[in-house]
Protein backbone atom coordinates (compact mmCIF):
# COMPACT_ATOMS: atom_id res chain seq x y z
CA UNK A 1 0.00 0.00 0.00
CA UNK A 2 1.29 3.48 -1.01
CA UNK A 3 -0.77 6.03 0.30
CA UNK A 4 -3.08 6.07 3.32
CA UNK A 5 -5.81 8.81 2.62
CA UNK A 6 -7.63 9.78 6.21
CA UNK A 7 -10.71 12.04 5.95
CA UNK A 8 -12.55 13.36 9.24
CA UNK A 9 -16.27 14.23 8.86
CA UNK A 10 -19.70 15.07 10.88
CA UNK A 11 -22.72 15.91 9.24
CA UNK A 12 -21.87 16.38 5.99
CA UNK A 13 -23.37 13.41 4.00
CA UNK A 14 -23.50 15.05 0.74
CA UNK A 15 -19.87 16.29 0.64
CA UNK A 16 -18.27 13.47 1.92
CA UNK A 17 -19.83 10.88 -0.48
CA UNK A 18 -18.82 13.56 -3.18
CA UNK A 19 -15.14 13.76 -1.82
CA UNK A 20 -15.04 9.72 -1.96
CA UNK A 21 -16.65 9.09 -5.66
CA UNK A 22 -14.15 11.33 -6.29
CA UNK A 23 -11.22 9.60 -4.77
CA UNK A 24 -12.61 6.33 -6.56
CA UNK A 25 -11.90 7.73 -10.19
CA UNK A 26 -7.98 8.74 -9.24
CA UNK A 27 -5.42 7.37 -11.64
CA UNK A 28 -3.58 5.76 -9.09
CA UNK A 29 -4.18 2.01 -9.40
CA UNK A 30 -6.47 0.93 -6.94
CA UNK A 31 -4.46 -1.44 -4.73
CA UNK A 32 -1.75 1.26 -4.20
CA UNK A 33 -3.86 3.54 -1.79
CA UNK A 34 -6.84 2.95 0.83
CA UNK A 35 -9.37 5.61 2.09
CA UNK A 36 -9.92 5.36 6.07
CA UNK A 37 -13.07 7.97 7.12
CA UNK A 38 -13.46 8.91 10.73
CA UNK A 39 -17.20 9.63 12.21
CA UNK A 40 -16.57 12.48 14.46
CA UNK A 41 -19.53 10.66 16.57
CA UNK A 42 -22.72 8.89 15.22
CA UNK A 43 -23.42 10.25 12.34
CA UNK A 44 -26.12 7.47 10.51
CA UNK A 45 -27.02 9.92 7.56
CA UNK A 46 -22.98 10.24 6.94
CA UNK A 47 -22.70 6.65 6.99
CA UNK A 48 -25.45 5.72 4.70
CA UNK A 49 -24.06 8.37 2.14
CA UNK A 50 -20.80 7.01 2.19
CA UNK A 51 -22.18 3.11 2.19
CA UNK A 52 -23.78 4.30 -0.89
CA UNK A 53 -20.82 5.42 -2.71
CA UNK A 54 -18.27 3.14 -1.51
CA UNK A 55 -21.05 0.43 -3.33
CA UNK A 56 -20.54 2.39 -6.65
CA UNK A 57 -17.02 1.93 -6.69
CA UNK A 58 -16.49 -1.55 -5.45
CA UNK A 59 -12.67 -1.59 -6.21
CA UNK A 60 -11.88 1.75 -3.70
CA UNK A 61 -10.49 0.30 -0.87
CA UNK A 62 -12.34 2.39 1.93
CA UNK A 63 -13.01 1.72 5.72
CA UNK A 64 -15.27 3.64 7.80
CA UNK A 65 -14.67 4.25 11.63
CA UNK A 66 -17.54 5.36 14.21
CA UNK A 67 -15.29 7.59 16.64
CA UNK A 68 -16.25 9.13 19.89
CA UNK A 69 -17.82 12.58 19.60
CA UNK A 70 -14.14 14.68 20.10
CA UNK A 71 -13.41 16.57 17.11
CA UNK A 72 -11.49 16.73 13.77
CA UNK A 73 -8.20 15.99 15.37
CA UNK A 74 -9.07 13.08 17.89
CA UNK A 75 -10.88 11.57 14.89
CA UNK A 76 -7.43 11.79 12.66
CA UNK A 77 -5.05 10.11 15.31
CA UNK A 78 -7.72 7.66 16.08
CA UNK A 79 -6.98 6.60 11.85
CA UNK A 80 -3.23 6.73 12.44
CA UNK A 81 -3.10 3.48 14.00
CA UNK A 82 -4.67 1.96 11.01
CA UNK A 83 -2.98 3.67 8.17
CA UNK A 84 -0.84 0.91 6.00
CA UNK A 85 0.40 2.98 3.40
CA UNK A 86 3.78 5.28 3.59
CA UNK A 87 2.64 8.24 2.63
CA UNK A 88 0.13 9.58 4.19
CA UNK A 89 -2.76 12.17 2.59
CA UNK A 90 -4.62 14.76 4.81
CA UNK A 91 -8.33 15.75 2.89
CA UNK A 92 -11.04 17.62 4.39
CA UNK A 93 -14.80 15.99 3.98
CA UNK A 94 -15.71 19.05 1.74
CA UNK A 95 -12.85 18.97 -1.36
CA UNK A 96 -12.99 17.07 -4.43
CA UNK A 97 -9.67 16.08 -5.65
CA UNK A 98 -9.15 16.01 -9.22
CA UNK A 99 -8.31 12.56 -11.01
CA UNK A 100 -4.49 13.11 -10.65
CA UNK A 101 -4.02 14.60 -6.83
CA UNK A 102 -3.01 11.50 -5.39
CA UNK A 103 -0.47 10.43 -8.15
CA UNK A 104 0.92 14.13 -7.77
CA UNK A 105 1.17 13.72 -3.38
CA UNK A 106 2.63 10.16 -3.84
CA UNK A 107 5.56 11.20 -6.73
CA UNK A 108 5.95 14.26 -4.97
CA UNK A 109 7.23 11.88 -1.60
CA UNK A 110 8.95 9.25 -3.65
CA UNK A 111 11.47 12.20 -5.26
CA UNK A 112 12.02 13.18 -1.31
CA UNK A 113 9.98 13.15 1.82
CA UNK A 114 8.50 16.11 2.53
CA UNK A 115 5.17 18.11 3.64
CA UNK A 116 3.27 18.30 0.29
CA UNK A 117 0.49 20.71 0.34
CA UNK A 118 -1.50 20.53 -2.85
CA UNK A 119 -3.47 23.53 -4.41
CA UNK A 120 -7.37 23.66 -3.20
CA UNK A 121 -9.27 26.38 -5.05
CA UNK A 122 -12.46 27.63 -3.98
CA UNK A 123 -15.88 26.03 -5.70
CA UNK A 124 -17.52 29.00 -7.53
CA UNK A 125 -21.34 29.07 -7.54
CA UNK A 126 -24.09 29.70 -9.59
CA UNK A 127 -25.28 32.94 -7.42
CA UNK A 128 -21.67 33.93 -6.80
CA UNK A 129 -21.54 36.74 -4.12
CA UNK A 130 -19.38 39.90 -3.28
CA UNK A 131 -18.59 37.83 0.07
CA UNK A 132 -16.95 34.39 -2.36
CA UNK A 133 -15.16 36.73 -3.86
CA UNK A 134 -13.55 37.68 -0.98
CA UNK A 135 -12.68 34.79 0.43
CA UNK A 136 -11.48 32.97 -3.19
CA UNK A 137 -9.45 36.33 -3.88
CA UNK A 138 -7.82 37.56 -0.43
CA UNK A 139 -6.40 36.44 2.33
CA UNK A 140 -8.87 35.79 4.64
CA UNK A 141 -8.60 32.58 4.79
CA UNK A 142 -5.64 30.72 2.95
CA UNK A 143 -3.08 32.44 0.94
CA UNK A 144 -3.00 30.13 -2.32
CA UNK A 145 -3.85 33.43 -4.13
CA UNK A 146 -0.04 35.02 -3.61
CA UNK A 147 1.92 31.29 -3.68
CA UNK A 148 3.52 31.09 -7.18
CA UNK A 149 5.56 27.99 -8.89
CA UNK A 150 8.49 30.00 -10.62
CA UNK A 151 10.53 28.48 -7.97
CA UNK A 152 9.01 24.93 -7.39
CA UNK A 153 11.62 23.86 -4.57
CA UNK A 154 10.74 27.12 -2.83
CA UNK A 155 9.93 26.29 1.07
CA UNK A 156 6.75 27.68 1.80
CA UNK A 157 7.34 26.86 5.62
CA UNK A 158 4.95 25.53 8.25
CA UNK A 159 2.70 28.30 7.99
CA UNK A 160 1.55 26.99 4.92
CA UNK A 161 0.76 23.19 5.87
CA UNK A 162 -2.88 23.76 5.05
CA UNK A 163 -4.39 20.06 6.06
CA UNK A 164 -7.38 20.39 3.81
CA UNK A 165 -5.08 18.52 0.80
CA UNK A 166 -1.68 17.57 2.11
CA UNK A 167 0.47 14.65 1.96
CA UNK A 168 3.64 13.67 4.33
CA UNK A 169 5.64 10.43 5.63
CA UNK A 170 3.21 8.13 7.24
CA UNK A 171 6.00 7.52 9.67
CA UNK A 172 7.24 10.67 10.59
CA UNK A 173 3.57 11.77 11.87
CA UNK A 174 3.46 8.90 14.01
CA UNK A 175 6.58 9.23 15.85
CA UNK A 176 6.29 12.85 16.29
CA UNK A 177 2.85 11.46 18.16
CA UNK A 178 0.29 12.97 15.29
CA UNK A 179 -1.86 15.80 15.85
CA UNK A 180 -2.84 17.68 18.98
CA UNK A 181 -6.31 17.49 19.61
CA UNK A 182 -7.77 19.25 22.01
CA UNK A 183 -11.70 18.59 22.49
CA UNK A 184 -14.21 20.09 20.09
CA UNK A 185 -11.77 22.90 19.28
CA UNK A 186 -10.38 23.96 15.46
CA UNK A 187 -7.53 26.02 14.31
CA UNK A 188 -3.36 25.92 14.42
CA UNK A 189 -3.50 22.55 14.32
CA UNK A 190 -2.45 22.05 10.83
CA UNK A 191 0.75 23.72 10.74
CA UNK A 192 1.29 22.75 14.47
CA UNK A 193 1.85 19.61 13.35
CA UNK A 194 3.74 20.64 10.50
CA UNK A 195 6.14 23.01 12.80
CA UNK A 196 6.67 19.74 14.67
CA UNK A 197 6.97 18.14 11.51
CA UNK A 198 10.20 20.71 10.57
CA UNK A 199 11.82 20.44 14.01
CA UNK A 200 11.96 16.56 14.31
CA UNK A 201 12.75 15.73 10.58
CA UNK A 202 13.75 18.91 8.78
CA UNK A 203 10.81 18.27 6.17
CA UNK A 204 9.66 20.99 3.99
CA UNK A 205 6.59 22.44 2.77
CA UNK A 206 6.33 22.26 -0.91
CA UNK A 207 3.16 23.44 -3.04
CA UNK A 208 2.38 21.43 -5.95
CA UNK A 209 -0.92 22.43 -7.74
CA UNK A 210 -0.93 19.42 -9.56
CA UNK A 211 -2.64 17.76 -6.74
CA UNK A 212 -5.54 19.44 -7.05
CA UNK A 213 -8.52 19.24 -4.95
CA UNK A 214 -11.58 21.56 -5.08
CA UNK A 215 -12.84 23.15 -1.62
CA UNK A 216 -16.89 23.09 -1.42
CA UNK A 217 -17.03 25.49 1.47
CA UNK A 218 -19.15 28.85 1.27
CA UNK A 219 -18.46 30.87 4.32
CA UNK A 220 -20.76 33.26 5.41
CA UNK A 221 -19.88 36.99 7.14
CA UNK A 222 -21.08 35.24 10.49
CA UNK A 223 -19.34 32.15 10.21
CA UNK A 224 -16.15 33.60 9.08
CA UNK A 225 -16.15 35.48 12.28
CA UNK A 226 -16.67 32.55 14.61
CA UNK A 227 -14.03 30.83 13.00
CA UNK A 228 -11.52 34.13 14.48
CA UNK A 229 -13.12 33.64 17.41
CA UNK A 230 -12.30 30.09 17.31
CA UNK A 231 -8.44 30.78 16.66
CA UNK A 232 -8.48 33.24 19.04
CA UNK A 233 -9.35 30.16 21.70
CA UNK A 234 -6.89 27.97 19.87
CA UNK A 235 -3.90 29.95 19.71
CA UNK A 236 -4.28 30.31 23.27
CA UNK A 237 -5.00 26.49 24.07
CA UNK A 238 -1.72 25.76 21.95
CA UNK A 239 0.26 28.80 23.60
CA UNK A 240 -0.38 26.52 26.93
CA UNK A 241 0.72 23.26 25.22
CA UNK A 242 3.56 24.26 23.22
CA UNK A 243 4.03 28.00 23.85
CA UNK A 244 7.24 27.57 21.27
CA UNK A 245 5.17 27.00 18.48
CA UNK A 246 3.11 30.34 19.19
CA UNK A 247 5.76 32.13 19.98
CA UNK A 248 7.28 31.17 16.42
CA UNK A 249 3.60 32.54 14.49
CA UNK A 250 2.58 35.25 16.65
CA UNK A 251 6.50 36.84 17.77
CA UNK A 252 5.12 37.00 21.32
CA UNK A 253 4.17 35.27 24.46
CA UNK A 254 0.39 35.75 24.32
CA UNK A 255 -0.12 34.12 27.88
CA UNK A 256 1.99 36.88 29.57
CA UNK A 257 0.36 39.60 31.97
CA UNK A 258 1.30 42.21 29.77
CA UNK A 259 -0.63 40.74 26.42
CA UNK A 260 -3.62 39.68 28.31
CA UNK A 261 -4.02 43.27 29.71
CA UNK A 262 -3.26 44.70 26.44
CA UNK A 263 -5.80 42.64 24.56
CA UNK A 264 -8.15 42.85 27.23
CA UNK A 265 -8.05 46.85 26.87
CA UNK A 266 -8.30 46.47 23.13
CA UNK A 267 -11.43 44.06 23.44
CA UNK A 268 -12.92 47.03 25.71
CA UNK A 269 -11.46 50.26 23.64
CA UNK A 270 -12.22 48.68 20.40
CA UNK A 271 -15.97 47.38 20.70
CA UNK A 272 -17.88 50.41 19.36
CA UNK A 273 -15.59 50.70 16.09
CA UNK A 274 -15.94 46.48 15.52
CA UNK A 275 -19.61 46.85 16.52
CA UNK A 276 -20.07 49.47 13.36
CA UNK A 277 -17.97 47.44 11.74
CA UNK A 278 -19.87 44.14 12.46
CA UNK A 279 -23.18 45.18 10.84
CA UNK A 280 -21.32 46.12 7.54
CA UNK A 281 -19.55 43.22 7.39
CA UNK A 282 -22.39 41.02 7.51
CA UNK A 283 -24.38 42.77 4.87
CA UNK A 284 -21.79 41.79 2.24
CA UNK A 285 -23.34 38.07 1.73
CA UNK A 286 -26.10 39.99 -0.05
CA UNK A 287 -24.01 41.85 -2.28
CA UNK A 288 -23.42 40.80 -6.07
CA UNK A 289 -19.87 40.12 -7.24
CA UNK A 290 -19.31 42.15 -9.97
CA UNK A 291 -17.24 45.17 -8.07
CA UNK A 292 -14.03 46.54 -9.53
CA UNK A 293 -11.27 44.97 -8.39
CA UNK A 294 -9.51 48.23 -6.14
CA UNK A 295 -13.04 47.79 -4.08
CA UNK A 296 -12.41 44.12 -3.29
CA UNK A 297 -9.16 44.66 -1.58
CA UNK A 298 -10.45 48.03 -0.15
CA UNK A 299 -12.74 45.84 1.54
CA UNK A 300 -10.63 43.41 2.72
CA UNK A 301 -8.31 45.93 4.74
CA UNK A 302 -11.56 47.50 6.12
CA UNK A 303 -12.40 43.75 7.75
CA UNK A 304 -9.09 43.69 9.57
CA UNK A 305 -9.70 45.68 12.58
CA UNK A 306 -12.95 43.77 13.30
CA UNK A 307 -11.12 40.27 12.70
CA UNK A 308 -8.66 41.10 14.91
CA UNK A 309 -11.07 42.07 17.26
CA UNK A 310 -12.83 38.39 17.10
CA UNK A 311 -9.40 37.17 17.50
CA UNK A 312 -8.38 38.69 20.41
CA UNK A 313 -12.11 38.32 22.15
CA UNK A 314 -11.39 34.48 21.29
CA UNK A 315 -8.53 34.54 23.16
CA UNK A 316 -9.61 36.26 26.44
CA UNK A 317 -12.75 33.56 26.36
CA UNK A 318 -10.36 31.10 26.25
CA UNK A 319 -8.43 32.68 29.17
CA UNK A 320 -11.39 32.62 31.19
CA UNK A 321 -12.66 28.72 30.29
CA UNK A 322 -15.85 30.04 28.36
CA UNK A 323 -16.85 27.38 26.05
CA UNK A 324 -16.64 27.65 22.36
CA UNK A 325 -20.65 28.25 22.21
CA UNK A 326 -20.29 31.10 23.83
CA UNK A 327 -19.09 33.55 20.95
CA UNK A 328 -18.45 37.02 21.82
CA UNK A 329 -20.29 39.28 19.31
CA UNK A 330 -18.68 43.41 19.78
CA UNK A 331 -22.75 44.38 19.61
CA UNK A 332 -23.61 42.33 22.26
CA UNK A 333 -24.41 42.03 25.92
CA UNK A 334 -21.82 39.30 26.98
CA UNK A 335 -19.10 41.76 25.41
CA UNK A 336 -19.56 43.95 27.96
CA UNK A 337 -18.44 41.25 30.90
CA UNK A 338 -14.56 41.20 28.94
CA UNK A 339 -13.24 43.76 31.54
CA UNK A 340 -12.53 41.57 34.76
CA UNK A 341 -9.57 40.27 35.23
CA UNK A 342 -8.35 36.90 33.11
CA UNK A 343 -8.29 33.74 34.38
CA UNK A 344 -5.64 31.24 33.71
CA UNK A 345 -6.87 28.35 31.61
CA UNK A 346 -5.44 25.56 33.52
CA UNK A 347 -15.16 3.37 21.36
CA UNK A 348 -16.33 3.36 18.47
CA UNK A 349 -16.96 0.27 15.54
CA UNK A 350 -14.96 -0.16 12.41
CA UNK A 351 -16.40 -1.29 9.13
CA UNK A 352 -14.89 -1.99 5.15
CA UNK A 353 -16.80 -1.02 2.37
CA UNK A 354 -15.67 -2.04 -1.09
CA UNK A 355 -12.56 -4.64 -1.35
CA UNK A 356 -13.00 -7.25 1.74
CA UNK A 357 -9.81 -9.19 0.59
CA UNK A 358 -8.15 -8.56 4.20
CA UNK A 359 -9.39 -9.14 7.68
CA UNK A 360 -11.73 -6.00 9.01
CA UNK A 361 -9.37 -3.88 11.50
CA UNK A 362 -9.94 -3.96 15.30
CA UNK A 363 -10.65 -0.28 16.71
CA UNK A 364 -7.71 0.54 18.65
Amino acid sequence: MDVSVIIPTRGRPRKVATCVRALARQTLEPDRYEILLGLDGRDPDTLDAVEQAGAETPDCELRVVTCQRNGYNAVRNELLPLCRGRTLVSLNDDVRPVPECLAAHLGEQHRAPAIVVGHSPWVRYDDDRLFDRLVRETSMVFFFHRMDTTDPDRDWGFRHAWGLNASMPLDAVREVGGWTAFPREYGYDDIELAWRLRRRFSLSVLYRPRAQAFHDHRFAPREYLHREFRLGRSAWLFARRNPEFVREVLGRDITSPDELSYCQAFVRRERPVAARALHAFLDLDAMPWDVPDALVGLIYEQHVPLKRWMWRAGLLAAARSRPVEDAVWPDSELTRQTGGPPITATPGQTRRIGRAARPAPVRI
